[in-house]
């Protein structure tokens, strides 16, 4: 079940084909089932935004221009080289970016809990 449309996902971003609407629809099942992978119990909103923020990447991903989720890039002319760096995730690849997941209400925490605590005594 997909917590966004492809409407949501196409508005303020492109217009797609309707071969980007099939394979959107299938991206967004997809991610539907990441997010509820990290928190199913996360609020409606969060889960339709965060849909459609790594929809956009995948497609994104596609371009010919720079690649969504890139962090550096280089193009020279001759002899015909472009390299680009990605940040987090692969292109193309549906991901939670670290903000997705402060959207999903989890991140990446350090904690520490005893194991033992009857064992120690004060």
């Amino acid at each position: 079940m997909a917590y966004a449309t492809y409407e949501q996902v196409q508005a303020g971003y492109i217009t797609l084909t309707a071969d980007e609407i099939s394979v959107c629809n299938a991206l967004l099942d997809e991610a539907a089932v990441i997010i509820d992978s990290y928190n199913a119990n996360a609020a409606a909103d969060a889960k339709e935004v965060v849909s459609c923020r790594m929809v956009r990447r995948a497609l994104g991903a596609g371009e010919a221009t720079i690649p969504i989720g890139s962090t550096q890039g280089s193009m020279t002319a001759g002899p015909y080289t472009q390299s680009w760096t990605m940040g987090s995730g692969s292109a193309g690849e549906l991901y939670l970016s670290r903000v997705d997941k402060k959207l999903l209400g989890v991140s990446n925490s350090i904690g520490f809990s005893d194991p033992y605590p009857e064992v120690i005594t004060s």
